[in-house]
C-alpha cells in the first residue's frame, strides 16, 4: 500500500507535492483527472489507485488493473507550450517511465512508438495522453501511465505478450518507489518540453532509447496503415516509415513487428 505522507515528503519542492489523490478503487484515473481538470484542478495534480475497474489504453483498449498489482496513475499538466509540441508529450512520458523503471528495478526497457513500454519483446506498460485545447493554447493534458509491477499471470490472447517488473527483476519492486521516481522524471521531462532548445532533443533521445525507431520492419495499424522499415522520427515526434511507395510520416496509430513472408 502507498503512504501519502512519505510520497509528499519525497516530492517536496516539486509540482506534485500536496496534490496527490489516492483511491483504493476507481473506474479510471484518467477519467478522474479529466473531471477534476475541467473543474479547475491545478497543474501537478495526480490521481492514482490500487485498482481500476475501467482502465483504458489507447484506441479504447482495456487496461487490466487488478488490485495491488500495478502502478495506475494519471498526471494533470497545464503546460505553457505551443500546441505543436503536444505529440512529443507521450514520447517524453515514455522516456520518464523508462528512467523510473531502470532507477527502481535496474531493468532497461524499450519504447515502442508511440506509447508502449516493453522489456525485451514483452509489454510491461503503456501511456495514454488526453488533452484539451482552447484556441491556440493547451488548456490541460492528462498523462496516464500504467505499469505492470507485481503481476505473475496474463491473458493468453494478448496482441503483445506481457510481463511485469517483478517477473523480469526476479524480486519485488516497490510501487511507492516507482511512483516517486516516475513523478520526478515526468517533472524533468515536462521542463524540457517547455524549453525551446531542449525540446528539439526529444526525438533523438527517443530514437536512442528505442529499438523500434530505426531499421525495424513494422506493420502500422490505424488510419495510416502501412508496412515498411522505420526511418526515425521527425521534429514533431511522428514516425517515418519507408514503404514500397516511399516515405510515410505516421502521425497516429500503433506499430507491431511485421509478419515474415
Amino acid at each position: 500500500m502507498y503512504s501519502l505522507d512519505a510520497l509528499n515528503a519525497e516530492l517536496k519542492g516539486s509540482s506534485f507535492s500536496g496534490k496527490l489523490h489516492f483511491s483504493s478503487v476507481t473506474g479510471s484515473t484518467n477519467a478522474d483527472a479529466q473531471a477534476a481538470a475541467l473543474a479547475g484542478a491545478p497543474h501537478g495534480s495526480v490521481w492514482f489507485a490500487d485498482e481500476q475497474t475501467a482502465g483504458r489504453g489507447r484506441g479504447n483498449h482495456t487496461w487490466v488493473s487488478n488490485a495491488g498489482q500495478g502502478l495506475y496513475v494519471s498526471i494533470l499538466l497545464r503546460p505553457q507550450m505551443p500546441i505543436a509540441r503536444l505529440p512529443l508529450l507521450p514520447l517524453a512520458a515514455g522516456l520518464a517511465a523508462m528512467d523510473a523503471i531502470e532507477s527502481v528495478s535496474g531493468l532497461r526497457g524499450d519504447l515502442r512508438w508511440p506509447n508502449d513500454l516493453l522489456i525485451g519483446e514483452r509489454k510491461t506498460g503503456g501511456i495514454l495522453v488526453e488533452s484539451k485545447t482552447a484556441g491556440e493554447e493547451i488548456a490541460f493534458a492528462i498523462v496516464g501511465i500504467g505499469i505492470n509491477v507485481h503481476q505473475r499471470a496474463f491473458a493468453a490472447n494478448l496482441a503483445t505478450p506481457a510481463t511485469s517488473l517483478d517477473l523480469e527483476a526476479g524480486r519485488t519492486v516497490s510501487r511507492q518507489d516507482l511512483l516517486a521516481a516516475l513523478l520526478k522524471s515526468v517533472e524533468r521531462e515536462n521542463g524540457l518540453l517547455l524549453d525551446a532548445e531542449a525540446v528539439k532533443t526529444v526525438p533523438a533521445r527517443v530514437a536512442e532509447a528505442s529499438t523500434w525507431i530505426r531499421g525495424r520492419h513494422v506493420e502500422v495499424h490505424g488510419p495510416q496503415a502501412c508496412v515498411g522499415i522505420t526511418e526515425g522520427l521527425d521534429e514533431h515526434g511522428f514516425l517515418r516509415v519507408r514503404t514500397a511507395d516511399g516515405i510515410a510520416t505516421v502521425q497516429t496509430g500503433g506499430i507491431r513487428a511485421a509478419q515474415a513472408g
